[in-house]
């Protein structure tokens, strides 16, 4: 949370805030700033991240179990019933006490390099797992707002056309009541009004819903406004160059994963192979243990040789160190069996990344083709908003002057509206089919 306070200071700082009255705050975003955000702030990319994080403490498990090991251990101890000699007599302590020290040494331990290399490969797993979230999270935030900007234009075309509409009734109005209009064409300019209605009320709800998505993929709190920078046709930059679809697919991160996988179950096929090599490690052990003496030899009161009851304690400190070999024989088949399920799981993986290449490089020609397809019907799109303007043009003249009919006047303003709506899809499908081709291939911004 902290992090994105100090982000959003930022933000606001660069973009600036207009006060809003009661309704809160606005925040003004381009493509940049939103996707700057996202990669900062949202939810998935701090568990991606916190999961590279996660890994790097495994290796450092792992790593440990090469280390050497020391451990001590203490006890004292009162001896309730001692043991006994002959004819009652005891030499038992009352209390003993003892205090032991183990070191070991590992020298020689195949299985932990086989795990080393492992914890690295999933580590990097890891790693692509992120990149593949940040790539995601980029595509969803940049059609996200893409989207926004379609409606918001769409809302400002369906906008005109009701001004332009809305006059010509006024202007029919006064036509009919002037005598120089007929009632048809007065109800006909009137219907096509209300009939525009319900298309700006949808895309005003739109608006607010494709807001409330974006938000969510910026983490931006739900009360907080948004105003988006720049227009769809800002954002053609280099869609116009129509990339190569055989591209090589090396950096989809789908496959880039599968990769990884097969090289972990490789890397556990080792680790399996691993446990049937001999372990060889160094150690040394000490102790200090001690008993009190309650009875010993020695001259009575009397000047006589006898037992006394003289509390004393009487420590030893035995100490060894050596080499240590554990050579793995047999172990009921289980290494092998292993073996051959985890070869199994390579040949799997194998077949699915093959299988995902072909479909990946299926996806990426889709892409292509969408944009091109985009891309030539927005160019015709161009000619035919100019068509319908002009075509307008000539009707609302033709009606003006006594030689059209209200029809025509309709028709040709919905030609025109339908052509600028047409226009503007058509660069929001070329810059998604962009926005798609740049994940399926991996490239991140």
């Amino acid at each position: 949370m902290k992090k994105f306070l100090v982000t959003l200071t930022m933000v606001l700082t660069a973009v600036g805030v207009q006060a809003q009255g009661e309704t809160g705050r606005m925040l003004t975003l381009d493509l940049e700033k939103a996707l700057e955000i996202a990669l900062s702030e949202n939810p998935t990319i701090l568990v991606a991240d916190m999961e590279i994080e996660r890994f790097d403490y495994v290796r450092k498990e792992t790593l440990g179990d090469h280390l050497p090991s020391l451990s001590a251990a203490g006890q004292y101890a009162f001896n309730i019933v001692k043991q006994e000699m002959a004819r009652g007599m005891s030499f038992g302590a009352d209390m003993s006490a003892s205090i032991t020290g183990d070191l070991s040494i590992p020298l020689v331990v195949p299985a932990v390099y086989a795990s080393l290399r492992l914890n690295r490969t999933q580590q990097a797993l890891a790693v692509e797992q992120a990149r593949s979230s940040r790539i995601e999270l980029t595509n969803a935030v940049t059609k996200a707002f893409y989207q926004t900007l379609l409606l918001e234009r769409s809302y400002e075309v369906l906008r005109e056309s009701e001004a332009t509409i809305a006059a010509t009734v006024d202007n029919t109005r006064e036509m009919y009541e002037a005598g120089l209009a007929s009632e048809y064409d007065l109800l006909t300019a009137e219907v096509q009004l209300s009939n525009l209605q319900p298309s700006i009320i949808n895309t005003s709800n739109s608006i607010t819903i494709s807001k409330q998505m974006l938000k969510m993929y910026l983490s931006i709190p739900e009360e907080m406004e948004i105003a988006l920078e720049g227009s769809l046709a800002g954002h053609l930059g280099e869609t116009w160059a129509v990339p190569d679809p055989a591209a090589a697919l090396d950096g989809n991160s789908e496959i880039r994963q599968l990769d990884y996988q097969q090289t972990m179950v490789s890397q556990q096929i080792r680790l399996a192979n691993a446990a049937r090599l001999p372990v060889l490690q160094a150690y040394g052990s000490i102790v200090f243990s001690g008993q009190d003496q309650t009875l010993g030899f020695g001259l009575t009161p009397e000047g006589e040789m006898g037992i006394l009851a003289t509390p004393k304690w009487w420590w030893q400190k035995p100490f060894s160190a050596g080499f240590q070999m554990s050579v793995p024989i047999f172990a009921g088949g289980r290494n092998t069996s292993k073996v051959k399920q985890l070869r199994n799981q390579v040949s799997q993986l194998e077949i699915q990344k093959d299988y995902l290449r072909e479909a990946k490089a299926l996806e990426a020609r889709t892409a292509v083709n969408n944009l091109v397809s985009a891309r030539e019907t927005m160019t015709a799109n161009e000619k035919t908003v100019a068509q319908a303007e002009k075509a307008y043009s000539i009707a609302r003249t033709r009606f003006d002057a006594g030689a059209g009919t209200m029809l025509e006047v309709n028709q040709a303003q919905l030609n025109v509206t339908q052509s600028r709506l047409n226009h503007t899809q058509a660069i929001y499908d070329l810059l998604a089919a962009r926005a798609d081709y740049d994940r399926v291939v991996g490239a991140q911004n």
